[in-house]
C-alpha cells in the first residue's frame, strides 16, 4: 500500500522531536529542486500538532520563500547551465509554460504558482531567468505561499483529528484520486 506507507511516514516524521527541521529543510529545497511538495510535510504536522498550525504554516512559507530566493538567484546567473537539466527531468513543456504565464501575468504568475500545486520550482527558476525584479518576486512568492501553507495548516489543524479515521480507512482511494486531479489539472493548465 503506496498511500498508507508514505502517509504513516510522514505521520512519524510530524511528531518527531526534529519535524520543524525537517520542514525547513523540505521547504526551502522543494523551491529549488526537491520533487516533493511542502504541503505533504505540513498537513501531517498540523493533524498530529493543531495547536501549532500557525507555527508551522510561517516555518513554511519562510523557509519556501527563501528557497524560492535561490531558486530565483540560480534561474538568473545560470539558467542556461540549468535548461538541459530541466529538460532531461521531462519539466522542459512545464519550464516553457511558465515562461508564457511570465509574459501573460508577471507578478501574478508567482502568486498562481506559489498557492497552486503547479512546481514552485519552476517559477522561481523562471523569474531569474526572465529577470523579475526581485521584490515584486519575493513578495508574489509570499503572498502565494502564505495562502497556501495556512490554508494546508489551518485546514488540518481543524479537520485532520476528526477526519483522520476516515482518511486512513481510504488512504489509497485519496492518494491516487489526488493523483489523478493533480495530473489533470497539470493537463490542462500546461497544454
Amino acid at each position: 500500500m503506496l498511500f498508507a506507507g508514505l502517509y504513516n511516514r510522514m505521520m512519524t516524521w510530524a511528531a518527531h522531536p526534529h519535524a520543524e527541521r525537517y520542514l525547513i529543510a523540505v521547504s526551502v529545497f522543494e523551491s529549488i529542486f526537491f520533487p516533493v511538495p511542502t504541503a505533504l510535510m505540513v498537513a501531517p504536522m498540523a493533524i498530529a500538532k493543531p495547536e501549532r498550525a500557525v507555527r508551522i504554516a510561517i516555518i513554511a512559507t519562510t523557509m519556501s520563500v527563501l528557497g524560492g530566493v535561490v531558486g530565483y538567484y540560480l534561474g538568473y546567473f545560470a539558467i542556461s547551465a540549468i535548461e538541459p537539466i530541466i529538460q532531461d527531468v521531462g519539466y522542459w513543456e512545464k519550464y516553457m509554460t511558465a515562461q508564457r504565464w511570465f509574459a501573460e501575468w508577471g507578478f501574478w504568475a508567482v502568486v498562481i504558482a506559489g498557492f497552486s500545486p503547479i512546481p514552485f520550482k519552476l517559477f522561481t527558476l523562471t523569474a531569474g531567468a526572465l529577470s523579475m525584479a526581485i521584490l515584486p518576486f519575493i513578495l508574489a512568492a509570499i503572498v502565494g505561499r502564505s495562502a497556501h501553507f495556512f490554508l494546508v495548516s489551518l485546514l488540518m489543524a481543524w479537520a485532520g483529528p476528526k477526519l483522520e479515521p476516515v482518511v486512513m480507512k481510504y488512504i489509497e482511494w485519496l492518494g491516487w484520486a489526488t493523483v489523478l486531479l493533480v495530473a489533470v489539472f497539470v493537463y490542462f493548465h500546461f497544454s
